[in-house]
């Protein structure tokens, strides 16, 4: 079985809504990393010093290459990430091997069955 990895910088108050529908699309789990911060195109705006801008959560799932497009475009959809300057990207790599993962290998068998 081969797996991608999806990595989603996301707003903090989207999180559990995305992870949520991460899970309805195919994902089995995420770890998430609070309080992450980052810059696109341009710098945020300051207000006496102190930064405007909102804080991000960098949610990481391993998921079944068959399903990991779906749970992409659900996971941009929800963040909005195409409609809203700067709600968030995520990307999707692949995933040489994985260990940790085989209590969910038959799990994953039969629902990637199901959807092919």
């Amino acid at each position: 079985m081969h797996f991608k990895l999806i990595i989603a910088f996301v707003e903090d108050g989207l999180t559990e809504s995305i992870m949520e529908a991460a899970r309805v699309a195919g994902a089995t789990g995420a770890t998430v990393i609070n309080n992450a911060r980052g810059e696109g195109l341009s710098k945020h705006k300051t207000f006496f010093g102190l930064d405007l801008e909102t804080q991000r959560d960098v949610l990481l799932f391993l998921v079944e290459e068959h399903l990991s497009r779906k749970v992409l475009e659900k996971i941009s959809e929800l963040g909005r990430f195409d409609a809203t300057k700067g709600a968030g990207i995520a990307i999707q790599l692949d995933v040489e091997d994985a260990v940790g993962v085989a209590h969910q290998v038959a799990a994953l068998k039969k629902q990637v069955e199901e959807t092919l």
